[in-house]
């Protein structure tokens, strides 16, 4: 039975707003007016969804207003679903249950929906398909796999498990890129005032002297006389380069170039590698546990990948798996992997655990990702602070360097 959202006016002249079930808009109506309420709006919780799902290239996919979960929203909600049925709750209590407790109405309105599908027959994954922009491709086809092997408990409980991982390393990786990124938005804010403003001021008192400013001074002023006139035009040059860039990236050859060389850059190239092979490894684990076959497992971990190389090599595993080949063997051929995945996926096939052996190499390689990102984290912080204080130290030399001159000229 469909689900629909209404605001209505009570009899004392309040407004109400919520959501019941109906088998039409009109029907719904005859509901709220049985409750002695007026009808004041009456809209299908689907079709709220499905607006809300529009096309990737819309404008909610560069403002999010139009998504509900966000990462942690979604494993926390995963993470309460699967409580309730393990707990042995059947699904359409559970959503119930997260209806009730919903603290926001779009939360509300998509809770309802998947429980109006579900009382209609649909099955759970079926119904999640139907809100593409909240639950991944990845996420309905575990859920159904959940629902057809029987264990859709212990699938939800490893899917909030994959889902608040994968948040605490993005959250470490942040975290560690955070404290470099104010230092040098910082500094470039610091240097920038004093030279378009500082030097200037403290320089135009000396050239009334008519004698020959240091060279440091004059270059200074060179820079800040640049900066000053063409800044602008500097600002809207740089964001065009972006503009430029990104949608030169847009087309795949040049994104799978652009991919393939930022592998091999020294330290943020092996941290993507470690990084994008910790999700596909951890993906691959999962759906395969949840019951996947292992080739549509290997099409949705592929999807996964970030980096386009990586990419276009699991996919081409995919191929050879297709034609008999091992995992392992497959995933070897591909030098852009770490090779701790082709030797843990060989150590799954061989003792039947693969799963999870591929969960130990995500696990191996998600603390390498940390260790090698707290390690970058490290060794820029104290190289920005010293090429601040480089750079400032420049600004006052050119400052200072006229008041000593003058006052040796003085004596």
């Amino acid at each position: 039975m469909p689900a629909y959202s209404f605001e209505a006016i009570d009899p004392q002249g309040q407004s109400r707003k919520g959501v019941l079930e109906a088998d039409t808009a009109r029907a719904a109506r005859g509901l709220l007016r049985a409750q002695k309420l007026i009808p004041i709006e009456v809209t299908s919780v689907a079709s709220q969804g499905a607006a809300g799902s529009a096309s990737p290239g819309g404008l909610s996919r560069w403002f999010g207003g139009a998504r509900v979960f966000s990462a942690s929203g979604l494993a926390v909600w995963t993470r309460q679903l699967a409580g309730l049925v393990s707990s042995g709750l059947t699904l359409e209590r559970a959503l119930t249950a997260l209806m009730e407790e919903s603290e926001t109405e779009p939360e509300r309105n998509l809770n309802a929906s998947l429980r109006a599908e579900v009382n209609a027959g649909s099955s759970f994954g079926r119904a999640l398909t139907r809100h593409p922009r909240e639950f991944s491709l990845i996420y309905s086809s575990v859920i159904t796999a959940g629902e057809q092997t029987g264990n859709l408990g212990l699938v939800l409980e490893r899917l909030a498990d994959d889902l608040e991982q994968r948040q605490a390393l993005q959250q470490k990786l942040v975290g560690a890129a955070l404290y470099p990124a104010i230092v040098t938005l910082v500094a470039i804010v610091i240097v920038i005032f004093l030279v378009t403003y500082v030097v200037p001021q403290v320089a135009n008192v000396f050239t009334g002297t008519k004698r020959a400013l240091p060279m440091l001074t004059s270059a200074m002023l060179a820079i800040s006389g640049f900066v000053r006139e063409y800044g602008w035009v500097m600002l809207i040059a740089l964001v065009l380069i972006g503009i430029g860039v990104r949608v030169a990236l847009a087309r795949p050859e040049l994104r799978l170039r652009f991919d393939a060389a930022w592998l091999k850059l020294p330290l943020v190239g092996k941290l993507s590698r470690g990084y994008n092979a910790a999700r596909f490894s951890s993906t691959l684990a999962m759906l395969a546990m949840a019951g996947v076959p292992i080739l549509r497992a290997l099409q949705a971990a592929a999807e996964t990948l970030g980096n386009h190389a990586m990419r276009a090599d699991a996919l081409d595993a995919l191929v050879l798996v297709r034609e008999g080949a091992p995992l392992a063997s497959a995933l070897a051929q591909k030098k852009r992997f770490p090779g701790i995945v082709p030797m843990f996926a060989r150590l799954g096939e061989q003792t039947g655990q693969l799963p999870q052996m591929l969960q130990r190499a995500a696990n191996q390689l998600g603390a390498d990702v940390q260790r090698r990102a707290m390690h970058l984290a490290t060794i820029l912080e104290p190289l920005l602070i010293v090429a601040m204080g480089a750079v400032v130290m420049l600004i006052v030399l050119a400052v200072l360097l006229p008041i000593i001159q003058l006052n040796q000229f003085v004596k």
